[in-house]
């Protein structure tokens, strides 16, 4: 069959070159003159586009942002819409965010009921962010019911706003509502990629289920879904807080088999299994064959050693090793100096801690709100209450908030020492924060002033 096909198309190949054979015959043949011609185009100057211009900021926008009352915030909005400027999406976004960020969540509801009213289309990434910022105020519910409702916005309900939702259910220790709203997943019309499965690992192995963890890792498997570094390293770092090392390197190399390459991450994670089980010289050891393997060391595998020197006092082995940092030209970040402003705070080393935020803020890092509740705290622990005045205040102006025991520390021990104004200028900030003092702590300042004999009286009064 094929050679049949075959020599019919020779004839046919042949009787068409014979007809063109006969014309060419018939036919004078004439040359053309044409104009010589360059042997290469000139190139045509193509117009000069100007560089992509930034889009024009939106007035509204940049001015909410330099606020830092949520009250002025909403005054501003209103004050716009009667000078006829028409909000829309960027404008409520921006004040959401503003508001959410103070954890003024009624206000928030209250925009997003104007939101839904207007009809306006929203991005998904405004419910992603609300959803969280729900779960670190612990209002997991209120998290749950905007999740449900972000279709009624003129919004489509995305995977990542159903991952962010379990994630907060995970890290909130409500693992089993994730199981059941992952197990609806599919009813959803989502299907779950490498971020779903690794949000449900991680909580099965932070209950210390690790068959259940497991299962999840093959069904994984199963429905092709690739395990990506960051399951391995749940994985890794689970076995290496328990100690399990033999099971945590063979993981390792199960990555390598299947073509997934360790990072920082993870190696930090083998090295802090080592560290737990007092094997630091290995442990730093490690860095060495993570860059011979082609992975370069990150601030993470040195924040393990800085920790693991701190946490069995070997403070000055640890400002050695930051040293040792900078030789290497590795820039220490502020989560680096935290490490050790936080063990020094602890050993009573506050005035050595203060100086290392000192050379911090040289470096060019800006202290964040942990550094200053460390060092409040460390102050405090050593009865420097001036000390710890002075960071406050500077705490403060940077726009951060130390936690209520922080204030109630430091109230106690102006007071102790006389400084009545120092007092009652942290009051005054409590106030501002809808603070309080609880009775045991106004106990101790109330002893001092009017004595044991007229508080007890005061209480047995109180209890009659």
């Amino acid at each position: 069959m094929f050679h049949s096909r075959a020599k019919a198309l020779n004839q046919a190949q042949s009787n068409l070159l014979l007809h063109w054979t006969n014309r060419t015959k018939l036919q004078p043949y004439h040359t053309l003159r044409r104009p010589n011609k360059p042997k290469t185009k000139p190139r045509r100057e193509r117009p000069h586009r100007d560089a992509a211009k930034p889009r024009k900021p939106i007035r509204f926008v940049s001015d909410v942002k330099d606020i830092q009352d949520p009250e002025d915030a909403m005054s501003l909005f209103r004050e716009y819409h009667e000078m006829g400027f028409k909000h829309d999406y960027p404008s409520y976004s921006a004040l959401i965010y503003k508001l959410a960020r103070n954890r003024n969540f009624e206000a928030v509801e209250t925009i997003l009921g104007h939101v839904r009213d207007r009809n306006i289309h929203c991005k998904d990434t405004l419910f992603i962010a609300l959803i969280q910022h729900y779960g670190k105020a612990k209002l997991v519910e209120k998290a749950i019911e905007l999740f449900h409702q972000i279709n009624s916005f003129n919004c489509v309900r995305t995977l990542q706003s159903f991952n962010s939702l379990l994630n907060v259910l995970v890290d909130s220790d409500r693992f089993a509502d994730a199981d059941e709203i992952f197990g609806r997943c599919n009813q959803m019309g989502f299907r779950p990629n490498s971020i779903s499965y690794n949000i449900m690992m991680k909580g099965w192995l932070k209950k210390g289920e690790l068959d259940e963890a497991r299962k999840v890792f093959d069904e994984m498997l199963e429905r092709k879904v690739q395990p990506s570094v960051v399951t391995y390293n749940s994985l890794i770092g689970f076995f290496g807080r328990k100690g399990e090392l033999e099971e945590a390197t063979g993981l390792l190399e199960d990555m390598r088999q299947k073509g997934k390459y360790p990072n920082a991450v993870t190696y930090a994670l083998l090295m802090e299994g080592l560290c737990m089980v007092g094997k630091y010289e290995e442990a730093k050891k490690m860095m060495f064959d993570m860059e011979y393997r082609g992975c370069k060391p990150r601030l993470v595998n040195y924040g393990v050693l800085i920790s693991d020197l701190g946490r069995r006092g070997k403070i000055e082995a640890a400002k050695s090793l930051l040293q040792e940092m900078k030789k290497r030209r590795f820039k220490p970040d502020v989560v680096i100096y935290n490490i050790l402003i936080n063990f020094l705070c602890k050993e009573g080393r506050a005035i050595e801690a203060y100086k290392v935020l000192i050379e911090m803020q040289v470096g060019g890092f800006e202290p964040n709100a942990a550094t200053y509740r460390m060092m409040v705290d460390g102050f405090c622990q050593i009865e420097d209450f001036e000390g710890g005045l002075k960071v406050l205040i500077a705490m403060l102006k940077s726009k951060h908030c130390p936690r209520l025991k922080t204030f109630e520390c430091l109230v106690t021990g102006l007071l102790k020492c006389g400084n009545v104004d120092g007092a009652c200028f942290v009051l005054e900030e409590m106030e501002n924060r809808n603070m309080q003092l609880c009775c045991e702590a106004w106990e101790a300042p109330v002893v001092d002033a009017c004595g044991k004999d007229i508080v007890a009286g005061m209480v047995l009064f109180t209890h009659k």
